[in-house]
């Protein structure tokens, strides 16, 4: 019997000795890192304080890809030299100081040129897009590309299938690219009758054994389609039922998307092709058309991506710049607010500077996490002046930033350390007055179904929500 204790004491010693060799040996790595002290340090919390849950989540969802090339420098030159869209010479141009510091930022970051030939329609409801979004499909004559996080197999994903089936039949090109896990829920055949109607479809980063670790947390959060190379689709919305029905509680789906033609589609096709040659499949893509000729006094644009592989946070340094040149108003529409350090000081400085600074986050999102994370900013912001509002009528999932009278971002990148640092996102830079017009007018549409947030107020809610917000608070950086 002793001597049964005293094995089961030494396995006990040997089995503590080891994971807490594995706990240190993984506070080295984060540290070695040189991240973001704040994330750091969330990390190093939640491998300390919470055993095996902290260590098993490290290593799903804590390992940095930054500075990993997914491409050779020879596959990336190639298709470089084939697909990269045409410059214009922006010294040129009658540019404003500050977009043309954006410009030049945003092609240093990810060689993205700034395009002058582009119209851009916007959407703000599913039924609409999608309507218009199946009409341009039905007209493909040569090819199509679709990149989604989510394509699911429900009654619109169904319909936009069948459709790229009979264009397959007919012979035009169709590669399909979607997100794994975004589009988990969807059956496998789904997408296996699809390629067996002829559609080139591939997942991306497909989460199995033994790659589960490696692939889990680095998601493809693009919405990117590009029809015969002349028209494009880049917003919010991805191929599912919600994004035209709601949400399935009675409440409706808000979301933001464009439809463009001109030279910028030259970069989503070559944005596509990057991505769908890091699957390693056939990197052929339609050669590119003059889309942009005929199209006079059109939106300056360019496509920003950015990815945890990229040397640096793409998105968020852009955003930064966007931030920090604001002059008279900055407008923020995003379904989680959980921003990094330096773009959240950068927005209480502007507020501080008299900055006409407001942020509209859904009330109820679809994710109750991220929703007390979300408001456990909003004292703060209250505080140096960002007035905050709360879209009531349903879920709120427009990725907006106006930045005063001629600048409006938007794409698939929430504000929020995901989509800065872990997931591949796309956004448009939009340098254009009368788009800004627009979209303003449509913010302050929304601003009409939202509740302001007063800080007297907002000081009196429940005490166990303020502890919940700060707990989760601990552990924004890594949600």
């Amino acid at each position: 019997m002793e001597d049964s204790l005293h094995i089961d004491t030494w396995l006990a010693a040997i089995i503590a000795g080891f994971y807490f060799t594995m706990v240190i040996a993984a506070v080295v790595v984060v540290l070695r890192e040189n991240r973001n002290p704040i994330r750091a340090l969330s990390w190093i919390i939640a491998l300390v304080f919470l055993p095996v849950i902290g260590p098993v989540f490290y290593i799903f969802f804590g390992r940095s890809l930054r500075g990993l090339h997914l491409l050779t420098r020879h596959n990336k030159r190639k298709i470089m030299h084939k697909h990269s869209p045409r410059r214009v010479n922006i010294n040129n141009l009658n540019l404003h100081p500050d977009h043309r510091s954006i410009i030049k930022l945003s092609h240093s970051l990810c060689h993205s040129p700034f395009t002058v030939n582009n119209e851009i329609e916007i959407f703000t409801d599913g039924e609409s897009k999608f309507s218009k979004f199946k009409e341009d499909l039905r007209n493909a004559k040569s090819s199509i590309l679709l990149q989604y996080y989510i394509f699911l197999d429900d009654e619109i994903g169904s319909e936009i299938a069948e459709i790229l089936k009979e264009k397959a039949h007919e012979g035009v090109l169709v590669k399909v690219m979607y997100d794994h896990v975004g589009s988990f829920s969807a059956k496998s055949r789904f997408f296996r009758q699809m390629h067996e109607a002829g559609i080139a479809t591939h997942p991306f980063f497909r989460v199995n054994f033994p790659q589960l670790a490696n692939r889990l947390n680095w998601r493809n959060h693009r919405k990117i389609a590009v029809i015969d190379g002349e028209i494009g689709y880049i917003g919010g919305m991805n191929i599912a039922d919600r994004y035209v029905k709601g949400p399935g509680n009675g409440k409706l789906w808000r979301d933001t998307h464009f439809r463009i033609k001109g030279d910028i589609v030259e970069s989503l096709i070559y944005s596509f092709a990057i991505d769908w040659n890091f699957l390693k499949k056939d990197p052929y893509v339609p050669e590119v058309k003059p889309a942009g000729n005929g199209i006079e006094n059109g939106c300056g644009v360019q496509l920003l991506t950015g990815g945890p592989t990229e040397r640096w946070n793409n998105l968020a340094l852009c955003f930064l710049r966007a931030i920090s040149s604001a002059k008279r108003t900055i407008l923020i529409q995003t379904p989680y607010f959980l921003p990094t350090d330096s773009l959240f000081n950068a927005l209480q400085a502007a507020a501080l500077a008299k900055v006409d600074v407001r942020i509209m986050i859904p009330d109820h999102p679809d994710s109750r996490l991220l929703r007390y994370a979300s408001f456990s900013y909003v004292t703060q912001c209250l505080k140096s002046g960002i007035k905050v509002y709360l879209y009531e009528p349903g879920m709120l999932h427009s990725k907006v930033m106006i930045i005063d009278d001629a600048f409006v971002t938007s794409g698939s990148t929430n504000f929020d350390f995901r989509s800065f640092e872990n997931n591949f996102e796309s956004n448009l830079l939009i340098y254009d007055e009368k788009l800004n017009r627009q979209m303003r007018d449509i913010y302050f549409d929304d601003l009409k179904r939202c509740r302001k947030v007063n800080l007297e107020k907002w000081k009196k809610r429940p005490i166990f929500q303020r502890i919940i917000e700060s707990m989760f608070r601990l552990v924004a950086p890594i949600l």
